[in-house]
């Protein structure tokens, strides 16, 4: 079972939906259901979509051409007196390459996973608690990390679907969702590369994401 990090919510829902997608991430927005495919229907046609493997890859490629070598890095482990010396190195040293690459200003979407914690009767919408994904891939674990994501996190569902949601969570059955964070690498953090704290040796890269929209989704 996911350990998720529960957000608590307060604001006011705006009579049209429409009305919540401005320039600054909003934290109550529709819950919105697509079929996993079509995912990219909702969200802005400029966007890179960084969910699977492959497109994740890619944008590592794009942004600093190679994996490190995680094994020289790592060394013998955290008591390695050089261990910390040759990661930071390795963070600077990709950091003054990485200057000025076309990727640094891509749109991208990723996902966390999320689940309806609570139902607010004024408001018609559930809160949101929200944990980090751990993609793996050929690079080594990506996990993206949000900046700028808003304190109060609410999904709306449209009334039909809401009386559905509602008689599930009083039955007390888990609601899983998707939480898809649309944002830009922040220029001077944008990827850190680190080690997994869940195994030993395993390289870890966190893109650092300016959070510009939130969107709840629930799939299909």
């Amino acid at each position: 079972m996911r350990t998720l990090a529960i957000l608590a919510v307060t604001g006011i829902l705006m009579a049209d939906p429409s009305l919540l997608f401005g320039e600054e991430a909003a934290g109550t927005r529709p819950l919105l259901v697509v079929e996993r495919d079509r995912l990219h229907s909702l969200l802005p046609s400029e966007t890179h979509l960084l969910v699977d493997p492959g497109p994740i890859e890619q944008f590592l490629n794009e942004l600093d051409g190679t994996p490190p070598d995680w094994a020289l890095v790592y060394g013998q482990g955290h008591h390695d007196p050089g261990h910390d010396d040759r990661l930071f190195a390795l963070n600077r040293e990709r950091d003054a390459k990485r200057e000025g690459k076309a990727a640094l200003r891509w749109l991208v979407t990723f996902l966390w996973p999320g689940e309806l914690s609570g139902y607010d009767p004024k408001a018609g919408g559930f809160t949101v608690a929200l944990g980090p994904k751990f993609n793996q891939t050929g690079w080594g674990v990506v996990r993206f990390k949000p900046e700028n994501l808003p304190a109060n996190l609410m999904a709306i569902p449209n009334p039909s679907l809401r009386e559905s949601l509602r008689r599930k969570f009083e039955k007390g059955q888990r609601i899983e969702i998707e939480v898809a964070m649309t944002g830009r690498l922040i220029p001077e953090e944008s990827l850190v590369y680190d080690f997994s704290h869940e195994e030993e040796g395993r390289g870890l890269i966190m893109p650092v994401v300016r959070v510009e929209r939130v969107d709840y989704i629930m799939m299909k």
